[in-house]
C-alpha cells in the first residue's frame, strides 16, 4: 500500500460516522488508558497497538499529517483526548469516538476497537474506501499481542455491584430532602434508589471503558416501574430472571399493587433469601429512607422481580 499521503485539508463530513465494512485485524490485544485515567485505571504501557491507532486515525483524518516517524508507542493524554484548539485533524481517539457516537472517553475498549476495525476511509481523504487499519496496522496489532497480554475482563454487573458497595453509608442531606450525590449527578431531585443504580452502572462502565446502553444519565432510569416494564418486554438489554446472580437487579413491590416501589442490586443469596445493596432505604422506611445500605431481604417481603442487565457485546 502506498505511503504517499496528502496534507491538504480533508473535505469529508466529520459529523457523520465513518463508512463501515467487515472487521480487519486481530482481536483487541489489550485495553488502552492514558496517564490521566488514573486513579481507577493503570495507564497502559507503551505498545505497538498505540502506533497502529495513530497510523489508523491519521489515515482517517483524525491525527495530524502523514509522518510515520512521529508516531510512537505511547498512549498519551493528547492522543487519547485530542489536542486543544478544536482541530479535527488533531482530535485523536476522542474525536473518532464522537464521530462514531461512542462515549468519548478517549480510552480504547472493545466497542471502540471494533469500530476502528470496521471503519473505512471516507470520500475526500486519500485511500478512500480502504480500512483504517491497513496491513502495517495489522502487523503492529499482532505484535502488541506478544507485548501486553490481555487480562480477563470482569463482567459489568460485578463492576456495578462493586461501585454500589463503595457508597455504603452515604446519606441524603438534609434528611427527607432527596438531595444527595446521585440526584445531583442524575439532574433530578426525587426518590433516588434507581438514580443510585444508574450512577453506579454508568460509572462502572466509564471506569472500565465498557459501553452501558441500558443506563443513561438523566434518561434511563429514575423510575422503578420503567425498569420492570422494560425487563418484561426485553427492552434496552433488560430481562426478567428467576435465578438471580450477583449484579442482577432486585425490584420490590411492597404493596403488591403491580407498581414497583424500590430497587437494589443483588449481592449474595438465592431467590428466596438474599442480600442487596440499596439506595434511599433505612430500617424505618424501606424505599425512601435516605441512605445507601446493605439489606437482608426475602421473597415474602414483597412482590419481587429480578432483572438481568445484558453484558456489553
Amino acid at each position: 500500500m502506498s505511503e504517499i499521503q496528502s496534507t491538504a485539508a480533508p473535505t469529508w463530513d466529520y459529523e457523520h460516522a465513518y463508512p463501515g465494512g467487515p472487521m480487519v485485524g486481530p482481536e483487541m490485544p489489550h485495553p488502552s488508558y492514558p496517564p490521566d485515567a488514573s486513579p481507577g485505571h493503570t495507564p497502559t504501557p507503551n505498545s505497538p497497538a498505540h502506533k497502529a491507532y495513530k497510523r489508523a486515525l491519521c489515515r482517517g483524518g483524525r491525527w495530524g499529517d502523514w509522518d510515520p516517524n512521529k508516531w510512537d508507542n505511547a498512549f498519551s493524554n493528547q492522543f487519547s483526548h485530542g489536542k486543544t484548539g478544536g482541530n479535527v485533524k488533531d482530535s485523536g481517539m476522542g474525536g473518532f469516538q464522537r464521530q462514531m457516537k461512542i462515549q468519548p472517553t478517549g480510552w480504547v475498549g472493545t466497542n471502540t476497537y471494533n469500530a476502528l476495525r470496521s471503519a473505512r476511509i471516507p470520500d475526500g481523504l486519500p485511500n478512500a474506501g480502504q480500512p483504517l487499519f491497513d496491513s502495517v496496522c495489522v502487523d503492529l496489532l499482532k505484535q502488541a499481542n506478544d507485548v501486553i497480554k490481555p487480562q480477563p475482563s470482569k463482567a459489568l454487573k460485578l463492576l456495578a455491584l462493586e461501585e454500589c458497595v463503595k457508597w455504603l453509608g452515604t446519606k441524603e442531606s438534609p434528611y427527607g430532602s432527596n438531595k444527595c450525590k446521585f440526584t445531583d449527578w442524575y439532574g433530578m431531585v426525587g426518590p433516588w434508589c434507581a438514580m443510585f443504580q444508574c450512577y453506579s452502572w454508568v460509572t462502572a462502565a466509564q471506569n472500565s471503558a465498557k459501553e452501558c446502553p441500558s443506563w443513561i444519565r438523566g434518561t434511563y432510569y429514575a423510575y422503578v416501574p420503567y425498569v420492570v416494564s422494560d425487563a418484561k418486554a426485553n427492552r434496552r438489554g433488560l430481562s426478567v430472571t428467576n435465578s438471580p446472580q450477583p449484579g442482577d437487579l432486585v425490584c420490590y413491590d411492597w404493596g403488591r399493587d403491580l407498581v414497583p416501589d424500590h430497587i437494589g442490586i443483588f449481592e449474595s443469596g438465592n431467590a428466596s433469601s438474599w442480600v442487596a445493596i440499596e439506595g434511599n432505604t433505612s430500617t424505618g422506611n424501606q424505599s425512601n429512607g435516605g441512605e445507601v445500605m446493605r439489606r437482608q431481604r426475602k421473597s415474602t417481603d414483597a412482590a419481587i422481580t429480578f432483572v438481568r442487565v445484558a453484558e456489553p457485546s
